[in-house]
């Protein structure tokens, strides 16, 4: 038997290190030869790492989170025959020794770099680029409950009182508004004892864990009678109420990873680079709504079903021809804005693995039924985690919406190195006066955000009502300029 030191391979984009986003295995399993080992991520996109060997794991180097350098080992495998001819007794992580392990297997220290005289394994790497879901921090322990002799569970608290600790100095009796007194075990044998209660009533308060001495009687000498238990459960008409209130001091520590990490960085770093300026407008949708709704019922079998969007996408790139400031992107560290042709419009999507941002290459050249097609294509792609990372980057101008969540107004972050990005809100119907006559009208705001460095407040403003117009008269969309 031998060892066999697996080490992070170039997944072939030029990249020094990768993320760790999940293990596929854990120390002592048996794995065969190109089965799935490790997924890391580069830039959006995730590449699954296959086993270059067939063996027993015998450790992995590195937690979700830790970023891996490319020639760095990751994985030490058992195999039948001789192995790898370098040892590895000694530190693999190069310098300060091998990481620790910790009882599933991960490492509970980030990854140094390898040694100098290290190369690359060849390890299988699946080549296509897919989004892929951060794997998931476990969530904590609960807090053990202590279980009563009555058969009801008793939260920490309530044992601390059973057991004669005393309740906490926040505690309070019941005032005249009528507020909740604590339903608890019993502290004190004595006092429940000595509190007036018929057998019935006395069963029934142990029965809701309602101490008797915390309870005033209303009956004959302060007799304790049914509907006392019943104001203690329900102190205000109406209310209703099965369990105690108690305090909750957990915190839950989630690890920002994978794509939530990559979310991160990048809407950071847009809002660090860009000095974003919002612009409102609301636009009358009802033509367009009519027209969409006509579309819909007479399209063919084969056509996709048409929202707003490729509306706006075809308002956008008929627009954008006499604003071309607006479709660029800036590179700050070279000082140059680059203007494009092409129109590439980024869709936000929201997915459950996060916020992505397919791309509709070349708007510009497209109908509306193409662009409809097109946005479907890309969401099922990104949702079923098969989207490439060509399919993911180089937009020259952004679209989001949250559909009927839209809200009234946005203020959408720039997609940088794009300048521009347009918010979609949601359609309502309300009055508004046309020809000094009050009638309802599908209205809806469009949230723009502008990168004021390039883009100024005339220019946004004008461009975005150039859109407006042809949303508000659809028949311009389908005029060729």
């Amino acid at each position: 038997m031998g060892q066999f030191v697996f080490k992070l391979p170039d997944v072939g984009e030029g990249t020094a290190e990768a993320e760790i986003v999940a293990w596929h295995v854990r120390p002592g399993d048996v794995i065969k030869e190109d089965a799935p080992l490790v997924d890391v991520m580069t830039d959006k996109a995730t590449v699954e790492m296959t086993s270059p060997v067939a063996g027993k794991v015998v450790s992995i180097h590195g937690e979700p989170g830790d970023m891996a350098p490319v020639g760095g080992p990751i994985a030490v495998f058992e195999v039948d025959g001789a192995g790898q001819a370098e040892p590895v007794s000694s530190p693999v992580n190069g310098g300060g020794g091998a990481t620790a392990q910790s009882a599933n297997g991960a490492s509970s220290r980030p990854l140094s770099q390898p040694p100098a005289d290290s190369s690359p394994a060849s390890g299988g790497a699946r080549a296509q680029d897919k989004v892929s879901v951060p794997m998931a921090a476990a969530p904590p322990q609960a807090k053990p409950r202590i279980k009563a002799q009555s058969g009801a569970v008793w939260s920490e608290e309530e044992t601390q009182r059973a057991i004669g600790a005393g309740p906490p100095a926040s505690s309070r009796q019941t005032n005249a508004a009528g507020k909740m007194p604590a339903i608890r075990a019993p502290t004190d044998v004595r006092e429940w004892a000595r509190a007036e209660a018929s057998p019935a009533v006395r069963a029934r308060a142990q029965k809701l864990g309602i101490d008797l001495a915390q309870v005033r009687g209303s009956g004959p000498d302060g007799r304790i009678t049914h509907e006392d238990l019943d104001k203690v459960l329900v102190p205000v008409a109406g209310a209703r109420r099965t369990s105690p209130l108690a305090e909750k001091n957990g915190i839950e520590p989630v690890k920002v990873i994978g794509l939530r990490r990559k979310i991160a960085e990048k809407m950071q770093d847009a809002k660090r680079r860009i000095p974003h300026f919002a612009y409102v407008e609301e636009a009358d949708l009802t033509e367009l709504e009519e027209l969409r709704a006509h579309l819909n019922a007479t399209k063919r079998a084969d056509q996709p079903k048409l929202t707003l969007l490729p509306f706006l996408m075809r308002a956008l790139v008929l627009s954008l021809p006499d604003f071309p400031q607006i479709n660029a992107r800036f590179n700050d560290d070279q000082g140059v804005v680059y203007r494009h042709e092409n129109v590439d419009i980024g869709i936000a999507t929201q997915t459950d693995n996060g916020l992505i941002v397919p791309v509709v290459r070349h708007a510009e050249a497209r109908d509306v039924w193409d662009s409809a097609a097109e946005v479907s294509r890309l969401a099922a792609a990104v949702r079923a985690n098969t989207a490439t990372k060509e399919e993911l980057s180089g937009s020259t101008i952004t679209i989001t919406s949250l559909g009927a969540l839209g809200g009234i107004v946005t203020t959408p972050v720039i997609n940088h190195p794009e300048v521009a990005i347009i918010g979609v809100n949601k359609l309502v119907e309300r009055p508004v006066v046309k020809n000094g006559q009050i009638v309802v009208r599908k209205m809806m705001n469009l949230s723009s955000s502008f990168d004021h460095r390039v883009v100024d407040g005339y220019d946004a403003a004008a461009f975005i009502q150039r859109v407006k117009g042809m949303l508000e008269h659809p028949a311009a969309l389908f005029i060729e300029r």
